[in-house]
């Protein structure tokens, strides 16, 4: 599971203490909700429903999907079902192709979720051997289905928009920058990106 809402406060207390701009973030917004997502396969598929489409539209698909194959889309299901029947519920071809590796992969147990490594890169290099899983959707599975506290998604808009708020940088730093920005806030990046999206939607809101 994710990370509670006491390690989030856990970590961001300490962060204050190394980075200022924090203190204020956290005057400005208050503390972040806890993310939270299931750990396995149901996750890592409506990641890949998800991909390039809003959240209203993924959520239509993914209803369409469990209405035809059953409660969280099971691999088996999946695997067995019609390409026209799947891109009746909304999956495009790309997508299917997708959707069918990561299904193959968890049921023939080249892929194991319940056994990634406990070296974050090593999982993340593990779950991008997904077709249609990248760098971000593996930190974002890391981190909100497994709640491992120091996953960074610098490559993430949101957060390097934020970062550069936060810290009162001229402009959004780039990827690599977001990365090395971070480097001494080790073991709490996990929470420091909670808050980036926290602060994201506050200022979302605001506007």
């Amino acid at each position: 599971m994710g990370l509670s809402q006491e390690q989030i406060r856990g970590s961001l207390d300490a962060l204050v203490a190394i980075e200022p701009g924090f203190a204020a973030a956290l005057e400005r917004v208050g503390y972040p909700e806890p993310r939270i997502r299931p750990r396995g396969y149901q996750t890592l598929l409506r990641t890949i429903v998800g991909q390039q489409v809003s959240v209203h539209a993924a959520n239509a698909v993914w209803t369409r999907l469990e209405a035809r194959l059953g409660a969280d889309c099971p691999a088996e299901a999946l695997l067995a079902e019609e390409d026209e029947a799947l891109r009746a519920c909304g999956l495009s071809r790309q997508k299917m192709g997708y959707a069918r590796s990561l299904a193959d992969e968890v049921l023939s147990g080249r892929l194991d979720l319940a056994a990634l490594s406990g070296d974050d890169e090593e999982a993340i290099t593990a779950l991008t051997r997904i077709k249609g899983i990248g760098r971000w959707s593996a930190e974002i599975y890391l981190l909100f289905a497994e709640g491992r506290p120091d996953i960074w998604p610098a490559g993430d808009l949101a957060v390097q928009i934020e970062i550069g708020r936060i810290l009162g940088l001229p402009e959004r730093p780039s990827e690599k920058e977001t990365r090395a920005l971070a480097e001494g806030w080790r073991p709490h990046r996990g929470a420091a990106a909670i808050m980036t999206w926290h602060h994201y939607g506050a200022n979302m809101t605001v506007i």
